[in-house]
């Protein structure tokens, strides 16, 4: 039914061709940045990174932080006296906001930018940050205080969304040991420290491409890669490749065994074993989903289980007709391997479809997706996407987006800055990140 459905829909597309203009975000995307206008503009540097001034250069990451942690310091004075003007939910919200305004924009730079420099930056900011987060989680003080409220009520008068709030920031507490003797808290504390550098570098393991001898491969594929003083390089899976050999070659060189990361994976998860276990849980499992809708690992198996019930036997049917296209492309019985499924999915729609891309990929542009995406936010929630410029200095590549995100009554929310396409060292994988969430802040006025 849903192969029928999809030829319908390129059938209609095919017989309703007609002429369009596009819109201002539909063209901001389908057209080219200039590559040689954004050199200069960066050169120039009108403001920093995210239109932060202070990061013009890395070393604004020392600025921010040295900032983020001595405003900590005035909040949490300011938590502890006895006198304190404001409710103590929105002391922590705004304690909350000043650390991770930073560290989530430096996890992202961390991960994104072409900068080693900036990497390191971040990275030492991402650090710094994380410790002092998990040390105020073991805060006895501020946990006594803020329980003390939750139980009793604050001496300044709150809502229920500010009750809510702070049983959410409650609960981080006991989520860390809070309840924990001393020693055991600072244990906790160690133990964080340590899971977050080693699962930093495990991830930025995972996507670094491998290099091996060109010997190493038979001469018959060694065209098909990158090579470079008689070293390939192999950045991915090649699943687009027709070659079975070039796709075996791929999968198994980008996966294969590597000590450093089989050493980093295990003490990742021993670590978090020990945390969990040290936070009185039974494994890494529980106190993960504490708190969640799921409540406990259980739950999410018989989720698993409920799918995996339903799926397998559509899931074999797939299989089945990949298999019989991998025996009639190699005209002989070839078992359908791991490298062979991403190849052959694409190949099984392509033909289902009936249809080749260069017929539907103009309705299908970036700028035609974009505009889609802005329909349906303004009928749903009369909040609009519009392409702005961005300041030389304000990005990190030179093919970033920017778009206002304007609700038709309250003005401008936030913005969203567009990094879609490929470039060296960036991870191969969909992901989003939050560089600063949007906050009405003690003087009035909103943090976008």
């Amino acid at each position: 039914m849903l192969r029928t459905f999809e030829r319908q829909i390129f059938r209609n597309i095919r017989s309703g061709r007609r002429l369009n203009t596009w819109s201002h975000l539909t063209t901001a995307f389908n057209s080219a940045v200039s590559d040689e206008n954004h050199s200069v503009n960066i050169l120039k540097k009108e403001t920093g990174l995210f239109g932060i001034p202070e990061l013009k250069v890395e070393d604004g990451f020392d600025i921010l932080k040295s900032h983020a942690l001595a405003h900590v310091n005035v909040l949490i004075d300011e938590a502890v006296n006895k006198d304190r003007k404001r409710k103590m939910v929105e002391i922590f919200d705004e304690l909350s906001n000043t650390l991770c305004k930073v560290a989530d924009m430096a996890e992202f730079i961390r991960v994104a930018h072409p900068d080693q420099q900036y990497v390191r930056a971040a990275e030492d900011a991402c650090i710094t940050i994380s410790g002092v987060v998990e040390k105020l989680n073991t805060h006895r003080e501020l946990y006594d205080l803020l329980k003390r409220v939750t139980s009793n009520g604050d001496t300044q008068v709150t809502s229920d969304i500010d009750n809510h709030v702070a049983k959410l920031f409650l609960f981080d507490f006991e989520q860390c040991g809070i309840h924990l003797p001393e020693r055991q808290r600072r244990k906790v504390v160690e133990l964080n420290d340590y899971i977050l550098q080693v699962g930093q570098r495990f991830m930025a393991g995972a996507v670094t491409p491998r290099t091996v001898n060109a010997d190493a491969l038979p001469d018959v594929i060694r065209q098909y890669f990158v090579t470079d003083n008689g070293q390939i390089l192999v950045q991915g899976f090649y699943t687009d490749s027709s070659n079975t050999a070039v796709r075996e070659a791929a999968y198994k060189l980008f996966l294969f065994p590597d000590k450093e990361q089989d050493y980093l994976l295990h003490e990742l998860l021993s670590s978090r074993h020990l945390l969990a276990e040290s936070c009185g849980f039974p494994s890494y499992a529980h106190r993960a989903v504490k708190g969640s809708t799921v409540e406990s690992p259980v739950v999410v198996k018989e989720f698993l289980n409920i799918l995996n019930d339903n799926l397998q036997s559509k899931a074999t049917q797939d299989f089945q007709e990949m298999q019989k296209m991998k025996d009639a492309e190699s005209h002989l019985k070839q078992e359908l391997m791991p490298w062979d499924t991403a190849y052959f999915m694409a190949k099984a729609k392509k033909a289902w479809l009936n249809t080749s891309t260069t017929e539907f990929a103009p309705y299908f542009s970036l700028g035609a997706c974009m505009e889609g995406l802005n329909i349906l936010t303004q009928s749903l929630y009369g909040v609009k996407l519009e392409s702005v410029p961005v300041l030389s200095g304000e990005v990190w590549a030179n093919n970033i987006h920017k778009l206002a995100v304007i609700d038709e009554e309250e003005g401008i929310l936030g913005y969203i800055y567009c990094d879609f396409y490929e470039r060296v060292g960036k991870p191969n994988q969909d992901c989003h990140f939050t560089i600063q969430g949007g906050k009405q802040l003690p003087d009035g006025s909103y943090q976008v």
